[in-house]
């Protein structure tokens, strides 16, 4: 999930461009806010529909079949493992890898105004990449996911002008700003967890994944992208829409 630009788009916006993120999302750059920004919101998710028979045999053991994958990603964000007979006096071993980066990019927002771009390149990086497993698990693409090349993922994320664009103090009240996402989120996720279910069972008898249940299961993904995009990876102030949609 050839490469577009990890940075800025370089394309002007589409006056008349109607989109969700672009005039009908709401944004928080503002003291008092700002609402109706005819530019496109600068996180944009897209999963290329694969238009041709998927692979029955490694749909049907997907979850077996991710957990090489998933160990990677466990061992670049990190773990804890306890051992001991006694729980109280059991030792502990942490295990440390790096993850999304979000402390770091809140602490020089907050005192600096700055976004590093070597630590923006990390996250768009490593969420393309959590993204691609993602999607991967969700049966929405056959293909081993790739560490490094996108295949059917198309995450872009534009880097930020943290000195103008970006507010000292909002990635402290985002978490609270966000809570009416994660509100619908949660039940749009539980919709998308039985769309794919449904959809390893089409998988197993058509090979085909219906393009109505691929399309929601992508809304839902865009959705929370944008959302993580807004409070974790702190990538812009621009409230993000209530929209499945592009």
């Amino acid at each position: 999930m050839s490469q577009r630009s990890e940075g800025d788009s370089g394309q002007a916006p589409d006056p008349g461009d109607e989109r969700p993120g672009g005039a009908g999302g709401l944004s928080f750059g503002g003291v008092g806010g700002q609402v109706g920004s005819s530019d496109p919101y600068p996180l944009r998710f897209n999963i290329e529909y694969p238009d041709r028979p998927l692979n029955r045999w490694t749909s049907f053991f997907r979850i077996l079949w991710i957990i090489p994958i998933a160990l990677v990603i466990w061992a670049i964000v990190g773990f804890t493992a306890s051992y001991g007979a006694d729980s109280n006096e059991a030792s502990t071993i942490a295990v440390g890898g790096a993850g999304l980066l979000f402390i770091p990019p809140l602490l020089m927002i907050l005192f600096r105004k700055k976004y590093p771009r070597w630590w923006f390149d990390w996250n768009l990086e490593l969420a393309r990449f959590i993204d691609r497993v993602w999607l991967y698990l969700l049966l929405m693409d056959d293909r081993y996911p790739s560490t490094d090349e996108q295949q059917s993922l198309r995450l872009d994320i534009d880097y930020p002008d943290a000195e103008n664009d970006l507010m000292r103090g909002m990635p402290i009240v985002k978490w609270i700003l966000a809570i009416p996402h994660y509100i619908i989120l949660f039940f749009l996720q539980i919709g998308a967890f039985f769309a794919v279910i449904f959809a390893w069972f089409a998988i197993l008898f058509t090979g085909s994944y219906p393009r109505g249940l691929f399309d929601f299961v992508e809304g839902v993904f865009r959705w929370h992208m944008r959302v993580m995009g807004y409070m974790f990876i702190l990538i812009t102030d621009r409230y993000p829409p209530f929209s499945l949609s592009e």
